[in-house]
């Protein structure tokens, strides 16, 4: 029997998280609750879950001091859960190391659905040379190993930077629009809005030491989206 996909629910609204972890229940996964920041720290150390889905305002410290704790020991996927429909909020959450959103109010069924989209993300199974080691300058990744280096240093990439150099550096001469990116990372069963391609860009910008405006590894395409410099 396959192992039960772990998800860890953060959420200090005790009526909200109980319904929550009952659906996911139902859907067939594990889950646990925690329902104050500290205690979400705590228990993604213990349990090394598959997928956090975490509420921004918790007691103790927020959900993005939680994020930021949590990307420190685990590349689990994050989803950040927010009650202001708010872009600043977004790309705050997302900065901190979050591979997706979800605003309140938001049915069980939708987040469970969010959830099944990422967790069935493809993983590079090394078929052909799209799997070998793929050099553009002083950047390296190797999509067996799910690494990345710039010179001899590893950069410190989230599964979904990973995913998304990945894709980019696997046809390196293609232009991709967000869709594509985001059929190619998130799955094309996702939904929302297509700028989140832009906060994971801005981020393996950040990490690459790439600029936007001369950039050396990842061109935006005006008008469509992105590619890589070749």
């Amino acid at each position: 029997m396959l192992a039960q996909l772990q998800v860890l629910v953060v959420e200090d609204e005790p009526e909200l998280a109980a319904v929550v972890a009952a659906y996911l229940r139902k859907e067939g996964f594990a889950v646990d609750v925690a329902g104050t920041g500290p205690e979400a720290v705590e228990m993604a150390r213990n349990l090394l879950p598959d997928l956090v889905a975490l509420d921004i305002m918790l007691p103790g410290f927020d959900g993005l001091e939680v994020c930021r704790r949590i990307r420190g020991f685990s590349d689990c996927y994050v989803i950040m859960l927010t009650a202001r429909d708010d872009e600043i909020d977004k790309v705050i959450g997302l900065s901190v190391g979050a591979d997706d959103y979800l605003v309140k109010p938001f049915s069980p069924r939708e987040l469970t659905a969010r959830i099944r989209a990422m967790l069935r993300r493809p993983r590079g199974l090394g078929d052909g040379p799209a799997s070998q080691v793929r050099t553009f300058g002083h950047l390296r990744l190797d999509a067996d190993a799910r690494k990345a280096w710039l010179d001899e240093s590893e950069v410190d990439l989230t599964r979904t930077e990973f995913d998304l150099l990945d894709a980019l550096t696997a046809a390196p001469r293609r232009a991709f629009s967000r869709r594509q990116l985001i059929d190619a990372v998130w799955g094309a069963d996702w939904y929302g809005d297509e700028h989140i391609v832009d906060v994971h860009v801005g981020h393996l910008r950040k990490k690459l030491e790439d600029d936007a405006g001369s950039p050396t590894y990842i061109r935006t395409v005006r008008g469509i989206g992105y590619g890589m410099v070749t």
